[in-house]
Formats: structure tokens, sequence, C-alpha cells
């Protein structure tokens, strides 16, 4: 019997990854990253049973983002399922990359459950971009009981930057339409970012 094999490309950067430069157009330290899509179970405001969480761009490559665990939300009997802090720490690293202004989806997410989150709890997630190897953009992030409780969650994730067309040609039409934006400050298309 052999042993397993990783599934993908590895979280960790490699020796020609650079430290992007955040891009001049991004949200400032302290403003709040809107929903990239008004129905996105992470973030969108309209996703009934969605995670609703805020994420606010903080200095340099990195943001804070909180997601409150609610009843809808557990596994075990008034724990949080690991699935759910899973969706909740990829849309923390994803919106990351409105750091960089350009579209990209998840490659490979490892997340490792240090302790029980609680239905109730504030799950405080702090993340960062570690470095940028091509359109490969590696990122890490935590998340805390509470803003200066322990660390319940760590994660780390690949994405690779995308062309919007991206969307247009796996997305379904219908919702893909939906979000184009016509006008104002934010990019031509509410997809990620």
């Amino acid at each position: 019997m052999s042993s397993p094999q990783p599934a993908g490309p590895a979280t960790t950067p490699g020796p020609h990854a650079i430290v992007p430069e955040r891009h001049p157009l991004a949200a400032a330290p302290g403003t709040e990253i809107g929903s990239h899509y008004r129905n996105c179970y992470g973030c969108g405001e309209d996703h009934v049973s969605g995670l609703h969480m805020r994420v606010l761009a903080d200095e340099g490559l990195s943001l804070r983002a909180t997601f409150e665990v609610g009843t809808a939300h557990q596994g075990a009997p008034g724990l949080a399922h690991g699935g759910v802090l899973t969706a909740a720490l990829d849309e923390a690293l994803g919106a990351l990359n409105w750091l960089l202004m350009h579209p990209a989806v998840t490659a490979r997410l490892e997340t490792d459950f240090r302790r029980p989150v609680p239905v109730g709890t504030l799950l405080a997630i702090e993340a960062r971009i570690v470095a940028v190897d091509g359109r490969k953009v590696y990122t890490a992030a935590i998340g805390r009981l509470g803003p200066d409780g322990p660390v319940a969650v760590a994660a780390s994730a690949l994405f690779l930057q995308v062309e919007l067309e991206h969307f247009r040609v796996h997305g379904r039409a219908r919702e893909v339409a939906e979000a184009i934006v016509p006008g104002g400050t934010r990019p031509a298309v509410e997809l990620n970012p």
C-alpha cells in the first residue's frame, strides 16, 4: 500500500515568491471591505443562511474579519461545524485579494482546528497575504474566540489569480449577469474581488 500523496499544490510559497505591494486603490486600513457578491454564502447580505461576515482592511497586506456563530452553524450540539469554520476562513482569506485588486479563486485550503468554537461565539479572524509567485497568492489566517481570546482555528491557503472571464465561463449565466455593477467605485463586476 502506497502512502497518500498531497491533493494539490502546497500552501507554502516557493523560493521565487515575493511579498507584493498593496494596490493603490485597495481599501484604506480600517475601511470595510464590502460583500463581493450579495448572494455569497460567506459575506453576502442577501444570502438567507450565510455567514454574513464583516471584513475590515488592516495595515499592509492584512485584514480582520468577524463571524458570529449561530445555531444554524452548529455541527455537534452547541458547537460550530468544522466545515462552516473552514468556510469562514476561506471567505476571509479570499477577501485579501481585494488588497491586490485582482480576482482569484481558492486552489487549496488547509485548516487546523485547535479548540472547539461554541455557538454564540464571535470568531475574530486575522488574515494576511504571505507572498505571491506569478498567479499564485499564498495566504494565512487565525481565528480567535473573541478579539483577544485564544486561537481556535488556523488556516493557510493558495489562491490562483484569474481573469473575470473565468466567472463568465464557469458561473451560471443568470447569477453572473446579476453581479454586474453599473458604474460606481467598485470593479465592473461584483466578483472576487
